[in-house]
């Protein structure tokens, strides 16, 4: 194992279910070099918090005062040393003493193509509907740095595929999930192996 001083810790914010953070989670299980050292969520109710209990990883839930309003969150953050934050169907823009503290060290995925169907609001089955409603011919997945507007940060990491006439809302969420599962971990696992 590496010491403790080597290990690079992942914190995730999830607001819902939390299936990426499980593929995030298991994909890092065993590695000496990398950790999902925290799971924090903003909603009391989120199935994340079992995944992260399965786990054994400790979880926080937040509410907007204690997300806006104080340093709770940040100094959690510093407290357990996290050098990497992902979110993961998370659904409140980041504060601004967690974008300073974290600069160019949190990342998030959108289930469409950026910069077309982002925004406020759009997550979930509202961004695929969307995306039909508009008459695309592809959609996808992007990875993207976080910065004071929804969706908005650099794009890392982008990845498609066609839209076909029978698709709905519901079979584009299924084959966007494929590639969120297959391509999230393995590029967050290259940016973290980049920090210095």
């Amino acid at each position: 194992m590496a010491s403790n001083n080597s290990m690079k810790r992942i914190a995730i914010f999830a607001s819902g279910s939390g299936s990426n953070a499980q593929k995030i989670i298991e994909y890092f299980e065993g590695n000496d070099a990398v950790e999902v050292s925290l799971v924090l969520t903003n909603n009391e109710n989120a199935y994340v918090l079992e995944r992260a209990a399965f786990f054994k990883i400790p979880a926080y839930i937040f509410d907007r005062q204690l997300f806006y309003e104080s340093g709770m969150v940040h100094d959690i953050l510093r407290d357990v040393r996290v050098d990497f934050i992902v979110l993961a169907g998370f659904l409140w823009l980041v504060p601004k003493n967690i974008l300073s503290g974290w600069a160019g060290h949190i990342i998030n995925i959108h289930p469409a193509l950026l910069p077309k169907f982002g925004g406020k609001g759009m997550y979930g089955g509202r961004v695929h509907q969307a995306v039909i409603e508009a008459g695309e011919k592809e959609t996808g997945i992007t990875i993207h740095y976080v910065n004071e507007v929804y969706d908005d940060g650099e794009i890392i990491f982008q990845e498609r595929f066609t839209i076909h006439p029978g698709d709905t809302a519901e079979s584009i969420a299924e084959k966007i999930h494929v590639l969120e599962h297959k391509y999230y971990p393995v590029v967050i696992e290259r940016l973290v192996e980049e920090l210095e």
